[in-house]
């Protein structure tokens, strides 16, 4: 199943694609332990979880280096789950670095052993809430965790004032279904459609909201 991540990333290194590759039994092994991923879902991974987290890179390309600043882009994944959207996109860009954070430890412990066994050095982890992560970010990332008032409540202060993108610095929404209502008081989202990108009839729906913090 792997294969559709190279059919539509066909400019990944066999270094990547292996990485990808060993994702299926990773959380399938996993999950049958504890349960990160819905039941319904493990079978569709790829489609559900790991093209689904790489819906973001259709909207921006993190970037390896960044003017005056130590190091590149820095990206913070509030309320991970079993890594994702981190985990597809620490692959995706490796010289980019992610730090996944999630409130339940048994949720990060699955993560942490995914890093271990893919050997992502970018990745770092944190059982705990966003409100008290340290430090500033380019990019605030997450799956529908939360409406995003709330949402903003949370990471508002954690984004990282300087923009070396074509998007503007903040955060990048994974959400689904009619976000009218939600997104009313944030006239400046802009919301971009999945299902223009990907095929599969799962992305029919489902969107990445960009807000500028």
């Amino acid at each position: 199943m792997h294969q559709i991540i190279k059919e539509y990333f066909p400019h990944l290194t066999a270094h990547q694609l292996e990485q990808f590759s060993k994702l299926g039994d990773l959380y399938t092994e996993w999950n049958a332990q504890i349960n990160v991923i819905s039941r319904k879902d493990i079978d569709q991974l790829y489609t559900r979880h790991v093209l689904h987290s790489l819906g973001i890179v259709s909207v921006v390309r993190f970037r390896e280096s960044l003017p005056n600043t130590s190091g590149g882009t820095r990206v913070l994944d509030v309320g991970t789950g079993g890594g994702f959207p981190g985990i597809p996109l620490a692959i995706m860009f490796p010289k980019t670095s992610f730090h996944l954070i999630d409130a339940i430890g048994k949720k990060i412990k699955v993560v942490d052993a995914v890093v271990e066994a893919l050997g992502l050095e970018n990745v770092t982890t944190e059982h705990g809430r966003a409100e008290t992560v340290k430090g500033r970010f380019d990019f605030i990332v997450s799956r529908a965790v939360t409406n995003m008032p709330d949402f903003v409540t949370w990471v508002k202060n954690k984004v990282r004032k300087d923009s070396f993108h074509t998007l503007k610095n903040g955060i990048l929404y994974l959400k689904g279904g009619d976000l009218t209502e939600e997104l009313k008081q944030f006239p400046k989202a802009r919301v971009y459609e999945l299902e223009e990108v990907f095929e599969d009839p799962f992305f029919q729906t489902k969107k990445v909201v960009h807000l500028e913090l």
